[in-house]
């Protein structure tokens, strides 16, 4: 006879040892289990665990008896399953949290510190009050839950050397070092590097001083584009469309320090025309595979009108993307950043986001920006579409062993819709109601709302508590019946406080419009 003790301090890992194979195989060798309550069946017990806010409440408060004819237990069948914690708390980190729940290899996913509509989806346990600034409080969280495997998702904490020390404690870590990050905390430095390992991209100056960039802003006309050369959460670029609006942007952030430190030096750079894609590859230091191809909408209104965004929709696939053009921007811009960055002596481990702009006149690819993370929102078209194992592929990554891997991706297309805060990019409101949105998910099987920026009121209402705060996402055979899906979904959704773009995926689709609602 045996008996297990559950307490306080018991890992996820360690719980699973003990529950797994118990409720893999229904069958508890003719004898019983016996729980805190009376309970019989150990399966609502471990789904209960699995999907707890907080298990060192659960660990706290249950006890386990158990009778069998063996001395000790045996370790569950499958070792290599993996536990994930997800770093972030946006649409993109509930795109990928879904996307490893569904993944056969991953035993369970952590977000911290997620939001309330990740919690409320389950498809993650979100640790809301784990800094994820502070490195040793990661690690320590990951060695007292077991976490085999850490998704980085924004930038911030990549740029401040969180992958650098999770690294370094043997943890296995998606995400670039602090060092290799720069390729998107800096556009300097990533421009300097394209200059050295000839990567195309728009001709550009770097300026620290306001009449400098105004002088030469002067000698090139508009359009021109002015860029913060740090982190600015997705507003640090400006497309002028004047030479008055050049020389605003550039007093902004060189005089008036609207963007901090991020804004001390500006890139000028040449206004590119033609039609802008992402592409996406994941990078193991050596190798890099890429993933499928998307479009996304910068613009804040309809027809691409308005102020840059974080990114108000997107779809993919994405039809300017051919084969031959992915075959290309993988020759021409990934493999040569990859081996740039080797040579350099940063390794790049993580996801490349090349934004591009496929120009006009030549039909070629251009490099505009490298970010060093799963863009938002196409992260979420392309996680719905995925159908291989997103775990033990960005463990490989994390191994150095991407050679030979391939991904398979679901038939059709898929499209997301951003509903936002009604003033953003500018000023919004927090704390509007939203309403009907489970309503909206059952529209279609297809259809899928992640989280972005909500929160809980004291009556269990949704409400805003971001800029961008939905993304709602679905699939279809083709791009014509995602979008229509998606806007179904949309206007079910009752929100007064919110907007979105009514004509996300025209440039590959005929237009069709969409009644605002509410």
């Amino acid at each position: 006879m045996a008996t297990i003790s559950i307490s306080i301090g018991t890992s996820l890992k360690q719980l699973n040892k003990h529950l797994k194979p118990f409720v893999r195989s229904n069958s508890f060798f003719g004898d019983s289990i016996f729980l805190a309550g009376g309970h019989r069946d150990i399966r609502p017990l471990h789904r209960h665990v699995m999907s707890s806010r907080s298990f060192s409440t659960f660990c706290s408060s249950v006890s386990v008896s158990q009778k069998v004819h063996s001395a000790s237990i045996a370790d569950p069948p499958n070792e290599d399953r993996v536990i994930v914690l997800v770093i972030g708390a946006g649409g993109r980190e509930h795109a990928l949290c879904y996307a490893l729940k569904r993944s056969p290899s991953c035993d369970s996913v952590f977000c911290a510190p997620g939001n309330a509509g990740i919690s409320n989806s389950g498809d993650a346990t979100c640790i809301s009050d784990l800094n994820v600034f502070d490195s040793s409080a990661v690690i320590l969280f990951c060695q007292k839950w077991g976490v085999g495997l850490v998704v980085v998702g924004p930038e911030a904490p990549l740029v401040s050397g969180l992958v650098n020390d999770l690294v370094k404690t043997g943890i296995p870590t998606f995400g670039p070092s602090s060092d290799a990050a720069a390729l998107e905390g800096s556009k300097n430095f990533m421009k300097k590097l394209c200059d050295k390992y000839e990567i195309p991209t728009a001709k550009y100056q770097t300026f620290v001083d306001p009449n400098e960039a105004k002088q030469y802003i002067k000698e090139k006309g508009a359009p021109i584009v002015i860029k913060a050369d740090g982190l600015a959460a997705g507003k640090g670029v400006i497309v002028a469309m004047t030479l008055e609006e050049a020389f605003e942007a550039v007093d902004s952030m060189l005089v008036k320090g609207t963007f901090g430190s991020a804004g001390s030096c500006v890139i000028v750079e040449e206004f590119l025309e033609g039609e802008e894609a992402s592409f996406f590859a994941l990078v193991d230091g050596e190798n890099a595979i890429p993933l499928e191809s998307a479009q996304d909408h910068k613009r804040v209104g309809d027809g691409d009108t308005g102020p840059n965004t974080g990114g108000m929709g997107a779809y993919s696939p994405a039809p300017i993307l051919t084969k031959e053009l992915q075959s290309l921007v993988m020759e021409s811009i990934i493999f040569p950043t990859v081996r740039g960055m080797a040579a350099e002596g940063c390794k790049f481990v993580g996801v490349l986001y090349a934004g591009l702009m496929i120009e006009r006149r030549s039909g070629l690819p251009k490099l505009i920006e490298y970010n060093v993370r799963f863009g938002d929102p196409e992260c979420q078209v392309l996680m719905v579409r995925l159908e291989s194992d997103l775990a033990q592929v960005l463990l490989a990554a994390c191994k150095g062993e991407l050679s030979g891997v391939s991904l398979n991706w679901s038939q059709g297309s898929a499209m997301v819709v951003v509903m936002a805060s009604k003033g953003y990019p500018g000023p919004y409101e927090k704390g509007t109601v939203i309403k009907n949105l489970e309503e909206a998910e059952l529209i279609a099987p297809s259809v899928k709302i992640f989280h972005a920026g909500t929160d809980l009121d004291s009556d269990g209402n949704f409400v805003a508590n971001g800029g961008r705060v939905l993304a709602v996402t679905a699939k279809g055979r083709d791009l014509a019946e995602a979008r229509d899906s998606a806007y179904q979904a949309v206007e079910e959704i009752n929100w007064p406080g919110g907007f979105y773009r009514k004509d996300i995926g025209w440039r590959a689709l005929p237009q069709r419009e969409v009644s605002a609602k509410g």
